[in-house]
Parts: C-alpha cells; sequence; structure tokens
C-alpha cells in the first residue's frame, strides 16, 4: 500500500482531511499520496512565517549557513533515492535525475557560501559636498517580508531549490507551493530542513492544488512572489498584485543559431549532437530546452542531416533505464496539446522530417523544416521534444530570427568568432547568450531569467537574494573622517 506523505507546516509535519494521488507519466502507476493542507493549516503556516519574519532576519548567518551546508550534504548522500523519486513522478530519464540533484547539492552550498558573505554592508562618505561634512552613510540589505516560492513540475528539485536556498540565506521566511503533479521531491527538501535548527516558521512547503493558489497570491503578509511557470499564469499574478515585489520566471522558445564559421565536420557534428540532446532533454520540458535552430545557408544542408541522424540517435523509452535519453512528458494531455501543435504546423506546410509520434504521455523526438512564422509551433513555447530548423543569409538575418519572438530567456549561438561573440551580446534580445553551445546552459550560480514576456528578476542565489531584500541607509552624523 502507498504511504501518505506528510507536508511541512511551520517546520513540523502536518497531515490534511484528504489526500491526492501523485502517478507515474510513464505507466500510470501510483508513486505516492500526499496530504493536501486545509484552508485553516495554510492560515497557520502563513502566520507563523510572518510572526517569525524579524527574527528570522537577525538569525546569524552562521546559522543559516549551517542549515543550508546541512541540507547540501543530505542530497549528495541521498542522490540515487531522490532521483528514482525525481524520475517516477516526473518521468525524468534518470540521467538527468541524477544531474538535478546534484545540482540541487549545488544550489544549497552556494546558498550557504552566500549566507556568510551577503550583506556585509558598504560605507559611503558624506563630505564630498559641504553639507555632508561629518556624515557617513551605511548600507545594508534587509529582507522585503516572507517568500511565497511558487515551483513548476519540471525540475521538481531544482526549482524548489531556487526558491527556497536565497530565501534562508537572505533570512527571509518562506511558505513553497510545489507543483500539483510532482510535490514529492519538494517534500524531501521539508525532511532535510526539518533536520536543521532554523526557526519554527521560517519555512513551511504546503502541496495545495492550484485553484487554491489565488489566495496566497493575494495575502498581504506575503509580499514577494518568486513564479516559475507559464507566461499566462506569470502575468495574471503580477497584474492581481501590483504592489508586490514579483520574480518571474517564464518561458522561452530558445534558439541556437550556427554561423557561417563553424563550418568544419568537426563543428558541425558537435553542434547536432548539442542540439539534438538538449531539445529533447528532460522531454523537451526546459524552458531553455532547443525549440529553434537558426542555420547560416552556407552550413545549413550539411548541419540538417546532422541533427536529423543525432535526434534519431535519442535512446526514447522508461525513465528508469539508465540507457533512456528522453522519457514521457508530464502528461498525456501534454503530449496531445505538441501532438496537436505539429499537426497544425505540417497542415500549413511545414515539413516532418522525423518523428511527429505520440504513444501515451510520449511524443517522439521530433524536427520540422520549412515552418510557416504564424503557426503556434513559431510563436510559443513548445515545452516538447519538437525542434524547429531555418536558413538564413549571414549574421544580421540570424540575429533578426532570433529576436522575432515574444520571449527572451536565452539564446545560443555556435561561432568561433569573438568579435560575432560580442556583437551578440550586443543585439540579442535575452537574458543570456552562451557563445559556442546551445542555450540550455545554466550554472545555478549566474543571473538567471529574461526580457520580453520571459519574465522579470533574476535567479541564481545571490540575484535572487537580491531580488528578496532591499537596501537601508543608516547616516551617522558627527563624524571626524
Amino acid at each position: 500500500m502507498t504511504s501518505t506523505h506528510a507536508f511541512w507546516l511551520a517546520g513540523r509535519q502536518a497531515t490534511g482531511e484528504t489526500a491526492f494521488d501523485v502517478t507515474s507519466p510513464w505507466d500510470g502507476r501510483v508513486v505516492g499520496s500526499v496530504s493536501v493542507p486545509t484552508d485553516a493549516q495554510v492560515e497557520e503556516a502563513v502566520a507563523a512565517a510572518y510572526a517569525v519574519r524579524d527574527e528570522f532576519a537577525a538569525t546569524p548567518a552562521h546559522v543559516r549557513a549551517a542549515a543550508l551546508d546541512h541540507v547540501s550534504r543530505r542530497l549528495a548522500e541521498r542522490t540515487e533515492e531522490i532521483a528514482q523519486l525525481i524520475s517516477a513522478e516526473n518521468g525524468k530519464p534518470m540521467k538527468w535525475a541524477r544531474g538535478e540533484v546534484g545540482r540541487a547539492v549545488s544550489v544549497f552550498r552556494f546558498a550557504s557560501e552566500e549566507a556568510r558573505r551577503f550583506n556585509g554592508g558598504e560605507a559611503q562618505r558624506l563630505d564630498t559636498d559641504a553639507g555632508g561634512q561629518g556624515r557617513l552613510a551605511f548600507t545594508r540589505r534587509f529582507p522585503k517580508g516572507v517568500v511565497l516560492g511558487i515551483a513548476p513540475f519540471n525540475f521538481p528539485l531544482n526549482l524548489c531549490a531556487h526558491k527556497v536556498a536565497p530565501a534562508i540565506a537572505a533570512g527571509a521566511p518562506i511558505v513553497l507551493k510545489p507543483a500539483p503533479a510532482t510535490p514529492l521531491s519538494a517534500l524531501i527538501l521539508g525532511e532535510l530542513l526539518a533536520e536543521t535548527e532554523l526557526p519554527a516558521g521560517s519555512w513551511s512547503i504546503l502541496p495545495v492544488p492550484n485553484d487554491r493558489m489565488p489566495a496566497l497570491v493575494q495575502d498581504e503578509r506575503l509580499p514577494v512572489i518568486s513564479f516559475t511557470g507559464s507566461e499566462k499564469v506569470g502575468y495574471a499574478i503580477m497584474d492581481s498584485v501590483p504592489r508586490k515585489h514579483c520574480t518571474l520566471e517564464l518561458g522561452g522558445n530558445g534558439a541556437a543559431v550556427v554561423l557561417a564559421d563553424f563550418a568544419s565536420d568537426e563543428d558541425l557534428d558537435r553542434a547536432a549532437a548539442r542540439i539534438a540532446t538538449f531539445s529533447n532533454y528532460q522531454g523537451g520540458q526546459s524552458c531553455i530546452s532547443v525549440q529553434r535552430v537558426i542555420a547560416d545557408a552556407s552550413v545549413y544542408d550539411r548541419l540538417l542531416p546532422r541533427i536529423v541522424a543525432a535526434v534519431e540517435a535519442q535512446v526514447t523509452g522508461d525513465p528508469s533505464d539508465d540507457a533512456t535519453d528522453v522519457g514521457p512528458l508530464v502528461s498525456e494531455d501534454a503530449a496531445r496539446r505538441v501532438e496537436a501543435w505539429v499537426q497544425e504546423a505540417v497542415e500549413a506546410g511545414a515539413t516532418l522530417v522525423t518523428g511527429g509520434k505520440r504513444d501515451g504521455a510520449s511524443y517522439a523526438p521530433t524536427v520540422l523544416t520549412d515552418v510557416p512564422a504564424d503557426v503556434t509551433i513559431s510563436c510559443e513555447e513548445v515545452f516538447g521534444p519538437v525542434l524547429t530548423v531555418r536558413k538564413v543569409d549571414g549574421e544580421e538575418e540570424a540575429f533578426a530570427a532570433v529576436n522575432d519572438s515574444k520571449y527572451g530567456l536565452q539564446a545560443g549561438v555556435f561561432t568561433h568568432d569573438l568579435q560575432t561573440a560580442f556583437r551578440a551580446h550586443r543585439a540579442l534580445e535575452v537574458g543570456g547568450v552562451v557563445v559556442g553551445d546551445v542555450p540550455s546552459y545554466r550554472a545555478d550560480q549566474m543571473p538567471y531569467g529574461g526580457a520580453k514576456q520571459s519574465g522579470v528578476g533574476r535567479e541564481g542565489v545571490r540575484f535572487a537574494m537580491e531580488d528578496y531584500t532591499y537596501e537601508r541607509v543608516m547616516v551617522l552624523t558627527g563624524l571626524a573622517l
């Protein structure tokens, strides 16, 4: 019989009056049953976080750092167990699930380091003008208040880590709402946090259904919202609470540009392999997966067959098998949506080069060419294992094609030329430009976020901590400077 997983209310385990089953998108088996907080329990968690906010902000850095260190170590110790859980509830192949645990280990380690050095304070002498003689300004950062973290299903551990770890490091209490499809990984974080000496109320993990999210969003005791998910939901949140601070990591339709100088057989083999891998990893369910390939005309005819061969070499199947590269999408509904978008593109004149087949929640790695600019798959984030390939003439047209999108999360530019790299950095309207690789590279300590409708604010531990805090100035008077 499947056990029922308790949630974490103000740092302690609790159970609600109802529960729901978490099922595997691969075979439909029940992975676990999760207890749902009642409205009264949600209120208790929010009230506890609000009540402890001043105490937690004043908690010594070494206490917060030690707790974060502990979680990092325990995640590393339980890597295989947690990776199996991620794979079971999310459908992610084990090779990627292990990688996700490893990244979460790093996120908590980075947060521990930042807790020790963040907010050291900055002094500024004010006697640069006569009116400031004898005065010194000292600036520190303080938490804006309790953080409401709303995490998605595609990285059920690491994107929860990116909400929780920076909040703890900055001394901001956090109430975390994991995705209903994948709450088990978040609840594992609760187990590890409960082993620390953090103040009661400084964190809660509440697996509430999405229809109860608006009440949390509207609660005035939660002045900071960190959301990762769809553009539609993210901007609806921001529009509903215009006076709150919102960090939104939304979608993208990541482009990989292959320019004329990246033309040797070795270059094209590498570009094709990276593109094939990162258009299909996580089943394409990554905000920075490769969705669009924009290839210079001089390399297009040699690159396309390499991409197709590399895509067809991706091993699809059971995510628990170490050999599997591509598992199912999170649900059959998600796979049906991808299927409909591909069908729409083909009916509008696109060429289906490979893939295009659905089996339950699984969708075969797919390559399309000649895709019309106005079909859904050209305009929106597919969030599935589908790749479009386009031919352009020269760098200027390539960069214009990248920018011809409402999204602007990250872009990859395959070039060897340093001047081209700097031109790309200046020209591309995205949050990150990855030179010599696909847009799917993310180091968890670097600033991560988008432009245009890909969101506002930045993740990456230190940068999230800055988002969760504000500067407060103290002016000292009567000093002999």
